[in-house]
Formats: C-alpha cells, structure tokens, sequence
C-alpha cells in the first residue's frame, strides 16, 4: 500500500503490527519526527508516523520504523488485509 507525504516523497507500507509499523520510502525522516501522509488506496486516509529510526538502503531509499498515531481501526483492518500475503 502507497503513501504520499504531505512534505514530498512516497513510501510502501512493509508490516504493520500493533501500533509498530515498517514502511519503504523515498525520503528520510529522522528519529523523534512525526511524518504525514495520504494513503493511495483508500479516499481520504491519513497516516501519521512517530519515526523511531530511519535507515538508508543500498538502493538510495529509506526504511524508516515507528509507530502508527491515532489509527483508525477501520483504516488498520483495511491495511492489514492489503498487507495479507495469499496462503498456499
């Protein structure tokens, strides 16, 4: 699942578990920030971060881990199952 930042960039969503969520970005975002943006798939979800850490890859982009702030349940269900990998 895609997120645009309010300040430029994009990232991926990697995991989200409990509050701890894992995202791949564009742009860095340094520990103790708190980062804001709009979910692709779904009108009108916003995400907000307090960024733990954020560490460059070999590829030039950005893991960056934190915690997810004033969640909606609906929007965590609906993150959850676009993160849900097919069982075999």
């Amino acid at each position: 699942m895609k997120v645009k930042w309010e300040r430029g960039g994009e990232a991926t969503i990697v995991s989200l578990e409990a509050d701890a969520i894992t995202l791949r970005s564009t742009v860095p975002s340094p520990p103790g920030s708190r980062i804001k943006g709009m979910l692709d798939a779904l009108e009108n979800a916003e995400l907000c971060v307090k960024v733990h850490g954020s560490k460059k890859q070999p590829d030039g982009s950005f893991v960056i881990e934190g915690r997810s702030i004033d969640m909606k349940r609906d929007l965590r269900v609906s993150i959850e199952a676009a993160l849900e990998r097919p069982k075999k």
